[in-house]
């Protein structure tokens, strides 16, 4: 009879050991039930936390991590720049819409170690009224980086372009005409002391719901 008991209690073990991998993840957080009925969870737009209310666009910009994986930029639900489309690079990665139809106007990849400046410059000057810019930084942001193109940048909503350093991080959303300074920045500067990485800081992930322009 003894063993009959430990046999049990060994079976009833392990079912529970299968239960809680059946319906718990790795760090045990609790899956919805309605998974375990087959349904599928709802999606947000580029994946994130929270969907947006009626007349946003969501939005998800991620810097890169050192000089090795490359930023992303995600808006209303479309992957714009991202190392899987080939189409980022070290510098700063810059992505125009229509403020009011979110449709891609144009993207750029400025070399902001050793590429020429004035591209920027002139890339900044021809941005429209309404448009929204979404920018993530690679390796370096900021060693070309003038006066000049800071107050672009100031123009469209930055903060914390004036400090912006060598192999920074920086991921930005502001629009040409913006009143105000634009609450979507997030800034880690270069140093030694925290860095993430050997020389460079850890990454930046943001995301949000941005209004559509409306007038």
């Amino acid at each position: 009879s003894g063993v009959i008991r430990y046999v049990t209690l060994l079976f009833t073990l392990l079912g529970t050991w299968l239960i809680v991998q059946t319906y718990f993840d790795r760090s045990w957080k609790a899956v919805s039930p309605r998974s375990w009925l087959g349904e599928q969870l709802p999606q947000h737009k580029c994946k994130n936390k929270k969907s947006c209310p009626q007349n946003h666009f969501a939005f998800k910009i991620t810097s890169g991590a050192a000089n090795v994986v490359g930023p992303s930029i995600c808006f209303d639900d479309v992957v714009l720049m991202s190392s899987v489309k080939n189409n980022i690079g070290r510098g700063l990665n810059i992505v125009l819409v229509n403020g009011t139809s979110g449709q891609l106007l144009k993207m750029g990849i400025f070399d902001m170690y050793s590429g020429d400046i004035d591209k920027l410059d002139t890339f900044l000057q021809e941005i429209k009224h309404g448009t929204i810019v979404l920018v993530a930084s690679y390796d370096d942001p900021a060693t070309k980086m003038n006066d000049k193109i800071r107050a672009h940048f100031v123009e469209l909503g930055s903060s914390h372009v004036a400090n912006l350093g060598f192999r920074d991080n920086w991921v930005f959303l502001g629009a040409k005409g913006l009143k105000n300074k634009s609450p979507f920045e997030e800034h880690i500067k270069n140093d030694k002391m925290t860095n993430k990485y050997d020389g460079w800081p850890e990454l930046l992930e943001m995301e949000g719901c941005t209004p559509r322009k409306m007038d």
